[in-house]
């Protein structure tokens, strides 16, 4: 019988240069941190840390479970004081993996800190600085900056079928910062699509 809950994925994988912090992020999901390519794993997510890039051993490693269509997603590690962003993060899986979906963008507060996200599919936002996190409507002017982001968004999403992620078609690049829950919801989320592996 096929379910579809976190309970029911047997191996989450996580790869990463160190800075990324995949530890914390194998810690957070119930995964290991991994060095090599494991085909039997349910889903790998890639750790990556817009400061450091993206290393030569995780590119390799992203490309060879091209064979194997494993359901693969970004954790894009968004800090306080970091000088390069998700999308600079973005912008590089783009160019080193495969073409990413973004299907929520950063918010930052006042400080510059990362405390937030918008959803490109429904246009809520989420206040993580608030405990427990705040769920809203964009107000317009966000939704006029954010529109090509995502037009964009909607279409690459438009020309998939449902369980896209999970036949390891699309891959999402998804902002964390596990400080403040950023994003931790969102990737369960997607974990919560991957089918019973028993």
């Amino acid at each position: 019988m096929n379910s579809t809950s976190l309970d029911a994925v047997k191996s989450i994988n996580i790869y990463g240069h160190v800075s990324a912090h995949p530890e914390q992020i194998a810690e957070a999901f119930g995964g290991v941190v991994q060095k090599v390519v494991d085909p039997s794993c349910d889903v790998a997510i890639f750790a990556v840390n817009p400061a450091a890039g993206i290393d030569n051993e995780t590119i390799e490693m992203w490309r060879a479970f091209d064979e194997y269509q494993t359901p693969r997603l970004i954790a894009v590690t968004v800090l306080d004081g970091m000088e390069l962003d998700f999308d600079d993060a973005v912008m590089l899986a783009n160019r080193v993996f495969d073409q990413t979906i973004t299907p929520y963008l950063v918010l930052h507060g006042e400080n510059g800190s990362p405390i937030g996200t918008i959803s490109l599919a429904s246009l809520k936002t989420t206040d993580y600085s608030t405990n427990p996190p705040t769920i809203n409507d964009a107000d317009e002017e966000l939704i006029e900056v954010v529109e090509e982001f995502r037009d964009e968004y909607l279409e690459r999403i438009d020309e998939m079928e449902d369980g896209a992620f999970a036949a390891g078609i699309i891959f999402p690049a998804i902002p964390l910062n596990l400080a403040n829950g950023l994003g931790v919801d969102v990737i369960q989320s997607y974990l919560n699509e991957l089918p019973s592996s028993s």
